[in-house]
Formats: structure tokens, sequence, C-alpha cells
């Protein structure tokens, strides 16, 4: 397996942001091994640090931006095609505004500094993510494809399509840790449609702009510049596609198809991604060795058969959250007389189990006190599809409020991926019975 890299010296790279024009400088400093790609804003009163991960997205037009609470970062997929583009896995990139440099629109600048700051290995393997099955997303006639790939590394094939305009249609291939990235993919520059760039500058965006310093297209083509490629559009394209997949947090390796894909649509197969990395985590763990056992649930809870109905705990984090399984069989005493011809879990029995597992999740702050968590209310029920005998259902339950007379715990559980009931479920704690 190949190692984590980072980088061995600080490097600076000054500019201004490509919408909002604010003079920026972005200084590239190594990290430690599993760090991967953090922000930093180093402007405000006390340093920010964003991770460059899907979670900290924030919606914001034609550009990919990141969010920690207040403070927020803008236009990075330039920046985090770079970081990709080099195998880079871990670096701090600290700013002195809230967008990147732009340089001239494309990943060249930020190539050209990062070979500066000499990229090294570290003595950790890398975690890949490597896409297992294919996953599909649009938005209207775009869309998005990504399947297993036969090579651990990024294939992309995409298809532009600007109708009639001067763009026109162009498509491209690119393999990412085959062909060069640095000669073919970071010099493509973010292009604009002349309408498009008078609409942004009419809206107060790009102001400090002339056409020669991005990629404008005119009727007859580039206006006061050339291509660098005849398919420049298209190539710069995936440099955004290879930018925003590093917000999986980990190297994406798979193949995948695009067609009129923009960063929205680029964040929702990382969401859908993410997802399936998910799911395959929780499988994983379903088959290890589970936190509590049948015997284990016993110790904490005083429920028996036929009311005990967490089988076993298979994730547990402290006292902030918990997941936990109950497996539905036929043979359940309930099924005899609840719909016998259409079998269907007790909607109140779902409940139950999910208070049950929040009761387990209670007892972790509460271990020693003697108390017991007897359920107090119900808020905010809903149960969104029926739980048939032979289905898995997989419980979670997160901690609002724990206090030694009460507790609030937000619960819900599933069947695989979909959602089968909610509920936010208050306790009373109560004296145990020393018998």
């Amino acid at each position: 397996m190949s190692r984590q890299r980072t980088i061995k010296h600080e490097v600076e790279l000054v500019g201004r942001g490509l919408f909002s024009g604010w003079p920026v400088t972005a200084r590239f400093k190594p990290a430690v091994a599993g760090a991967g790609v953090t922000f930093v804003r180093i402007d405000r009163d006390l340093p920010v640090r964003i991770p460059a991960r899907i979670e900290n997205v924030t919606a914001k037009p034609r550009r990919t931006s990141l969010r920690n609470g207040v403070a927020e970062v803008h236009t990075v997929e330039h920046c985090l095609a770079a970081i990709r583009g080099l195998g880079i896995d871990n670096i701090d990139v600290e700013l002195t505004s809230s967008e990147v440099p732009s340089g001239d629109g494309s990943a060249e600048p930020f190539v050209e500094r990062l070979l500066q700051a000499e990229v090294v290995e570290q003595p950790v393997e890398r975690t890949e993510y490597r896409v297992t099955a294919p996953v599909r997303v649009t938005e209207g006639d775009a869309e998005l494809v990504a399947w297993p790939n036969d090579a651990p590394r990024l294939d992309v094939v995409y298809e532009l399509d600007y109708g009639k305009s001067p763009v026109g249609s162009q498509v491209f291939a690119f393999s990412l840790d085959r062909d060069d990235f640095r000669r073919e993919i970071a010099p493509a520059r973010t292009f604009v449609l002349e309408e498009e760039a008078k609409a942004l500058q009419a809206g107060g965006q790009g102001t400090h702009l002339a056409y020669g310093d991005v990629l404008v297209i005119g009727r007859n083509g580039p206006i006061d510049n050339s291509y660098r490629f005849p398919d420049e559009c298209v190539r710069h394209k995936v440099l955004d596609l290879i930018g925003d997949l590093m917000l999986m947090g980990s190297f994406v390796c798979g193949r995948i198809y695009a067609r009129k894909s923009g960063h929205s649509l680029n964040h929702l197969l990382v969401r859908k991604l993410r997802e399936q990395r998910g799911e395959q985590e929780f499988a994983a763990r379903l088959v290890s060795s589970p936190k509590y056992d049948i015997r284990a649930v016993q110790r904490v809870l005083p429920h028996r058969f036929p009311m005990l109905m967490v089988d076993r705990v298979i994730q547990i984090e402290g006292d902030r959250r918990a997941t936990g399984v109950k497996n539905v069989t036929i043979n359940e005493p309930y099924f005899q007389g609840h719909y016998p011809r259409h079998p269907i879990m007790p909607g109140v029995l779902i409940i139950e189990s999910m208070a049950q597992l929040g009761g387990i999740l209670v007892s972790q702050k509460l271990e020693h006190t003697g108390k017991v968590a007897i359920l107090l209310s119900l808020e905010r029920v809903k149960f969104r599809r029926p739980v048939h005998p032979g289905d898995q259902l997989v419980l979670k339950a997160e901690s609002v409020n724990v206090k030694s007379q009460s507790a609030q715990v937000r619960c819900e559980a599933y069947v695989g991926s979909e959602l089968a009931a909610e509920a936010s479920i208050r306790f009373m704690m109560v004296d145990a019975d020393p018998n």
C-alpha cells in the first residue's frame, strides 16, 4: 500500500479572491499523518480550523465553500485539486481572508508552490475509499455516476454540453494516477461566458478582474486571451470534480462519469459515497464482536423475555451515542395476534426498543448511582415504514441532556438505510430495586 504524504517546508501564495477580490495570503504548512486537509482562518481573533469535509460545505453559487460556525472559506476546489493531484494527504492551509487566492483561475499556481514545498512521505499507510457499488445522482439533465474500478485509482470521463454557445460540446477522459495531472489538468482555467461575466460584475462579484485575468469566452472565442487546450473548458470541469471529491476526507478510487455536472451535484455524489462508506463500516461492525452481547445487556437492563428488545449493542461512544440491534423474527409472540396474515411489528414495541437502547446509553453516565431509567414522555414520534419478520432493526440513540433525576435522548430505528421510526424520549431516574 502507498504511504501518506505531506509537505516538508512552509510556502506561501499571495493573491486575491476570485469572487470577492479581497487580498489574501495562503500559507501551506505540513500536517501530521491522519490529519487530512484543513483550512485555517488566521485572520480571526482566535484561529478557526475548517476541515475539508463534505459536512462543512455551505451552499454558494459557482464555487465550493466551507464553514465552521460563522467562519467561512470560499473557492477551495482548485486548491484541493492541486493537493489531490500531487498525492498530498495531510496539510494545513492558513488564510488571511475568507477566500483562497484565485491566481489565474486554475490549479497551476497551487501546484507550483506545493512542489517548492517538497512533497514527502509519512510512515503511515494511506487510507483510500474505493467505490464498491454503483452510485448515481442527478439534477435535471445533469448526472454523475460512480462505480468500482479494476485498479485502485480515479478515472474520470466528463461530457460537457453548452449547447449552441461558443463552448459547445466537449468530452475528456483522465486517469488521475496514470496520466499527468500537472500537465493535462492543472493549467485549465475557470471559464465564463461573456454575458455571465457581465452579470456577475453587475452583481458586485469579480469586479477587480479584467478580461485577460480569467478565461472569458465571447461569441468568437476567448476575449483578450487564448485557450491553453482546445478543450480547456471540459478539462477545468474535471479539475473541479477532482477537487470536490477531496471532500470525502480520503482519496476516492473508482470510475466517474459526469455529464453537465457542477459543484452542487459533485457535493451530492460525495454525500452518497459517504453514505455508502458508512453502510460498509456499519456492516463490518455487525459481524465484529459487539460492545455488549445479550448477557451484558441483561446486566444493564431490568427487562427479560418477552420484553427485552435489544439483542446487542455494537457501538457506544461514551455517554453521547449508541447503536444497537434488534433481530425481528417470526417467532416473536406478538406476531400471533398483530396482523397475523401480514405480520407487522407493533409501533409501540419499536419505541420500546429505542427506549431500551436509550436507557443503556443513559446508564453510561449514571453508572453506580443505583438509578434506573424509566420512560417519562415521548415527543416528535414518527413511524416511517413498517417492520416485518426477517428485518434487522438498527437502533440509534444520542443523548441530548442527562441529569441525575432526568434524561432526554434522541432515538432512531432503521431497516437497512431506511428510517423506520424516530422519537425524542424523556426518562425519569428512579432508585433501582436492590432485589
